[in-house]
């Protein structure tokens, strides 16, 4: 087996250039590598990447819309996850259906022109991405143990046989394909030893015997070369991938201070680890932060946004770029939402993750625009494909020691790249600066027209020298490049700088500058140079050069222009390639450009406006005589210099009604009558296993942990009958539900207390006093559970997903554990799940769950009135349930969220949860003592914006005193008039009476 899964690398030549192909399990030419980049087609590619998993956007016809938003930043590939647990609920049956269909996102992702990173898993979510049902396999997770192998069998074959069909190979978007996920650490005895290249070889191999044929890439959770190509691991190489990478999260997760760079965290060693780790390929960062994760009872995301904002991505990401980094694949560029229970509990429901796309889909954090700026001149740059990284010094290149300088040489270009920075990078103050560097004229000290440069506070900059402009030489750039173009006989350059920055360029020419917009800038032309030197402000300058256009822009003015490429009639179709190869327009046009191209003599251009902007078309195409934005004609000017258009795009703001729902007519069902003294649990399952194959030894009779009876998501429910001897006074319980979860407790219908909850606490014991009991009468135990998700199972060894939910221990004073005889209850079916359109995670245990009875049109004709707005007094779980409608304008995406008011009790902070169901779509845990979510987005597709529209809320009060809710609104973020279609419903099946229902 050894022999027959090792990669047997083989070189060839295509276009001159030595380059490594896979030769596992069938040939490609397509995607090749070498140590310097990704190749597609034999053409240089910087991959810049960023994570969306479709899973947490149950809207199939908005993944368009998130990958458009990608690929207008300028980048030209997503990576997703996998959720297995969603596939694969029941052992052997793997279902990929609606909502959980792969063939839409390749579809979308091909439309858009966004290559795919696929990675099966593990994931971040609940259980690692890994089904609740392994964790009754004695075998250890991630390891050679042969019922784990068996148990992956049937997944990865599935699964990799979609990926294999969506492979570049076979006109889809999949360039690569990662196996496993952070495979880098363990703890304890690991079954085979770790690192295991037997296990990682026999995961390569189900993906090959599955058909895939493109590079395998490894995501190390920090650098230490594990599998990198050539690395002998136990005497072989088998486990090797073909292209390592690691992952990095160096500014951390301390959203709650999220102003503090603490000393040391950026990585300097980048370069010389990945020379000494794997130099036969590209430096490759699979999985590099673009947000942070909250936990519960964290701050919110939108302090996380603020930690790893603009100014996180200038000096971090290009730290990256200063250590040869030629994939870049940001964590998460749009994370989404954790519904219907599919979250670890390290979160809660909102993944927003403080992303450049909001959980809403929205762009409105600078950060996004940030991106673009930097993705767009990696896009326009191929000579920094083949660099070499120089060694990095203070002082040297610059007249001041507290500039940090990495210079990037040309490798059979004349281009370099000097990356500057704040020697103490997390520097508040500004700096001025002089650059010395060699350039084609000799060496140089810039600026040459007076002033100095500014190196801004928590900045970090490009500098370039005899870069190329499609022929014509740009002899240096202090000025950061946005982009350039060649249109016809002429050539646009577009440049820009921070806040009252000096900056200056060169280029070699001949002809002077002729200023043709604009003013206080200074020229000159010397030998052959014409010299700019300019005071950054927020007044566009406009200046000609020969046959060269240099566009003078403020960062923030820069921030409004997009360059989008037209869809070739050709093998890369959408897809962007090198700059000589794509046909391309620049335009300012405010919030999104989406897409261009041309109908007849007119050119079309898509995008979104929130407000009326301007509007400016660089580079038209000489075909073209009339403008459209969004099928809209729009009139316009055409400069006779620089041939560009200008217009102004009209917003129109909508009239937006939503319904007060307070005033909805709010329907009333208990939703705990398992404490009622008529109930009738024949039906539940009887917790009879007296052995449980789980790593965590049971302390009772009988297993009480809800896996080993296949209830693996939601709240649980535990009825325990035992028959008083009258002397019990207490019954001590000790519960586990992940981190924030909470428990009540009723003996028959007398509540006897609750544990509310606190964020850290996973697990929880309690002793709750009885009240007098009498001798011979039989007694039910009513234990109500929250279960926020299963442990994610990042290091191998301990099973971290295998930590149980349920009761782990109880004592019922004076009598033996045998007393009592336990029934549970989780979702109804447990893996045997009954709503197949929802997935196997969305239900819990609650009874109206357990009766389909959050679907639209339950049966609540009998049902009596009440408002979760009113509450009620006494402590329990109550079932609301309304419906409303939505009569939306079209052709505007409207943000839309379900808004909890924090409630107080008494003075005091009411301990009370809530779950919110949106036509059957369970969307929001609502935490009110615990927090910090309190707005939970829902999109359209699940809520319908035309239509009737089914909503329920799960009142759960874990007081005496009962709970209600303070507020609860249905809020609109800001429209935005768009040319993305209206997506259509996803799959919303209405209720239908379930038989087996209890």
């Amino acid at each position: 087996m050894v022999s027959a899964l090792a990669a047997q690398a083989a070189s060839m030549t295509i276009g001159g250039k030595q380059m490594h192909v896979e030769r596992e399990s069938g040939l490609q030419d397509i995607v090749t590598y070498d140590e310097h980049s990704l190749m597609v087609y034999g053409e240089r590619v910087f991959v810049f990447s960023g994570e969306f998993h479709p899973y947490r956007l149950p809207v199939p016809d908005l993944w368009l819309d998130v990958f458009q938003k990608v690929k207008a930043l300028g980048f030209n590939a997503v990576s997703f996850y996998v959720h297995w647990a969603l596939l694969e609920g029941k052992p052997g049956d793997y279902s990929a259906e609606g909502v959980f269909a792969f063939e839409p996102f390749y579809e979308a992702a091909q439309t858009a022109g966004v290559y795919l990173i696929a990675r099966p898993g593990p994931a971040k979510s609940s259980g690692g991405g890994f089904p609740g049902w392994l964790q009754r396999l004695e075998g250890q997770l991630r390891t050679r143990a042969p019922d784990y192998l068996a148990a992956t069998d049937n997944y990865m074959a599935h699964i990799g046989a979609s990926i294999a069909k969506a492979q570049i190979t076979n006109g889809g978007p999949v360039i690569l394909v990662q196996p496993e996920n952070e495979y880098s650490g363990s703890v304890g005895p690991v079954t085979g030893g770790f690192p295991d290249p037997v296990y990682f070889a026999y995961v390569k191999k189900q993906l090959r015997d599955a058909g895939i044929v493109v590079p395998f890439v490894n995501n190390d959770a920090w650098a230490q070369g594990l599998f990198a190509p050539g690395e002998v691991v136990n005497g072989t190489t088998e486990g090797d991938v073909d292209i390592y990478g690691h992952d990095s999260y160096p500014l951390g997760f301390d959203c709650a201070h999220p102003y503090t760079w603490p000393s040391g965290n950026l990585p300097t060693y980048f370069h010389a680890s990945h020379e000494e780790q794997s130099p036969s390929t590209f430096y490759s960062l699979n999985e590099f932060q673009g947000g942070s994760f909250d936990p519960w009872g964290g701050l919110g995301f939108a302090q996380c946004a603020v930690l790893l904002n603009m100014e996180f991505e200038r000096v971090f990401y290009k730290n990256d770029f200063a250590a040869g980094a030629a994939l870049l694949n940001l964590y998460m560029i749009f994370g989404g939402t954790n519904w219907g229970n599919l979250g670890h509990p390290g979160g809660y429901t909102s993944y927003d993750y403080g992303s450049s796309l909001t959980e809403n889909r929205e762009i409105y954090r600078e950060k996004y625009s940030e991106l673009k700026l930097e993705a767009n001149f990696l896009k326009v740059s191929p000579a920094y494909l083949t660099a070499s990284v120089g060694n990095s010094v203070t002082g040297h290149y610059t007249t001041s020691s507290l500039v940090f300088t990495t210079p990037l040489f040309g490798n059979g270009t004349a281009t370099n790249f000097y990356i500057v920075r704040h020697n103490s990078y997390a520097e508040l103050t500004a700096l001025t600066y002089s650059l010395t560097v060699s350039t084609s004229k000799g060496a140089l000290t810039i600026p040459q027209l007076g002033g100095s440069l500014i190196l801004s506070a928590r900045d970090s900059k490009w500098h370039v020298t005899d870069y190329d402009l499609g022929g014509i030489n740009l002899l240096y750039s202090t000025a950061e490049i946005f982009t350039w173009k060649k249109f016809g006989q002429k050539t646009v350059l577009i440049v820009y700088g921070g806040p009252n920055e000096q900056h200056e360029l060169a280029v070699d020419s001949q002809s002077p500058a002729k200023v043709v917009e604009g003013a206080g800038i200074t020229t000159k032309s010397t030998t052959g140079t014409t010299i700019l030197n300019w005071k950054v402000s927020s007044t566009r300058i406009v200046v000609q050069i020969g046959s060269l256009l240099v566009y003078i822009l403020d960062r923030n003015t820069a921030y409004n222009y997009w360059v989008p490429d037209f869809v070739r009639d050709n093998k890369w179709a959408a897809y962007a390639a090198n700059i000589g190869n794509t046909t391309s327009v620049i335009v300012e046009a405010g919030y999104l450009v989406r897409s261009v191209y041309i109908e007849g003599t007119a050119l079309h251009i898509n995008g979104d406006l929130n407000a009326t902007v301007p509007i400016k078309v660089i580079g038209a195409p000489s075909t073209t005589k009339d403008l459209h934005f969004n099928n809209l004609k729009i009139p316009f000017t055409t400069d006779p210099t620089t041939g560009e258009w200008s217009s102004t795009l009209p917003y129109t703001p909508p009239v937006i009604n939503l319904p007060d729902l307070s005033t909805l007519d709010w329907k009333f069902l208990d939703n705990l009558p398992e404490i009622e003294s008529t109930y009738d649990d024949s039906k539940w399952t009887v917790a009879s296993h007296t052995t449980s194959v789980n790593p965590y030894a049971l302390k009772t009779p009988t297993s009480l942990f809800s896996c080993d009876y296949g209830y693996n998501t939601g709240v649980l429910i535990y009825r325990g009958h035992f028959t008083a001897f009258g002397n019990e006074s207490s019954i001590y319980l000790s519960t586990e539900g992940g981190s924030a979860y909470g428990s009540s407790v009723w003996l028959n219908s007398t509540y006897l207390g609750s544990w509310p909850g606190i964020d850290a606490a996973s697990n929880h014991n309690d002793t709750y006093s009885l009240p007098n009991l009498r001798v011979g009468k039989n007694y039910v135990l009513t234990v109500v559970i929250d279960n926020n998700g299963l442990d994610e199972n990042w290091v191998v060894g301990v099973d971290q997903m295998k930590l149980p939910r349920g009761i782990l221990d109880y004592e019922l004073s004076g009598r033996p554990q045998s007393a009592i005889t336990w029934k549970l209850t989780g979702n109804l079916g447990g893996e045997s799940y009954i709503d197949r359109t929802r997935g196997p995670l969305n239900e819990g245990g609650l009874y109206a769950e357990r009766q389909g009875y959050t679907a639209p049109f339950p049966p609540n004709h009998n049902w009596i009135s009440g408002s979760p707005l009113t509450g009620f007094k006494n402590a329990g779980v109550a079932f609301y349930q309304a419906d409303f409608h939505l009569g939306l304008p079209k052709n505007y995406d409207i943000p839309l969220s379900f808004v909890f008011g924090n409630t107080t009790i008494g003075g005091s902070t009411a301990d009370y949860r809530a779950q919110l169901w949106v036509n059957g779509y369970q969307f929001g845990k609502y935490t009110n003592n615990i927090g910090p979510q309190t707005v939970f987005p829902v999109p359209q597709g699940i809520l319908n914006y035309h239509g009737q529209n089914w909503l329920a809320i799960e009142l759960w009060a874990q007081q005496a005193t009962g709970a209600y809710l303070a507020n609860f609104t249905l809020e609109a973020g800001t429209a935005v008039w768009t040319s993305m279609l209206q997506p259509a419903m996803a799959p919303i099946p209405s209720y239908s009476q379930r038989p087996s229902a209890y």
